[in-house]
């Protein structure tokens, strides 16, 4: 019991890892000399421009951006509830709250790589300003680490859902 134990907080920490990794990092879209993510684009590796108000659909990014850092944060949110529940939850109950908010983070993380695959092309081509030497790129591992990130978030709350405390 105590390795299955280790196994899911260290599947949930890898989780909110991945989250964080794929909310954070600048790669979302790469290419020769550019990247880009939901924050900002940066050609050259030093030229980085800020993504704001006279972006032409910044709403979109900002749900892009809104549902990625809620999703890290009902990942962090659903850990700390385990880990009371773990010492107050009866003999028999299951893991219900932590299930729940896991799946919302899922939830979350799915809208936002949902929006972006979408979107992405539309973006890109409004904005040749800000995406002028971007048309020759493809999605970078952060934009990946985010999907990986809904499995994981996925598999984990279907595992807290199941799972029963023991002795």
């Amino acid at each position: 019991m105590l390795v299955l134990l280790a196994f899911i907080i260290i599947f949930h920490i890898t989780s909110a890892a991945l989250l964080f990794v794929a909310t954070i990092d600048n790669a979302w879209w790469v290419g020769e000399g550019f990247y880009a993510d939901v924050w900002r684009v940066c050609t050259n590796g030093t030229n980085c421009t800020e993504i704001g108000d006279n972006f032409q659909g910044y709403a979109t990014l900002q749900a892009v951006q809104a549902s990625m850092t809620l999703s890290s944060a009902l990942c962090c949110m659903a850990f700390f509830i385990f880990m009371l529940q773990l010492f107050r939850l009866k003999q028999g109950a299951r893991f219900v709250l932590t299930a729940t908010i896991q799946l919302l983070s899922c939830l979350c993380v799915m809208i936002a790589a949902a929006i972006y695959t979408d979107r992405r092309q539309d973006l890109h081509e409004s904005n040749q300003d800000y995406y002028s030497l971007t048309s020759e790129g493809r999605y970078g591992y952060a934009f990946i680490l985010a999907w990986v990130a809904f499995a994981f978030t996925f598999i984990s709350g279907i595992m807290y859902l199941i799972l029963r405390k023991r002795k």
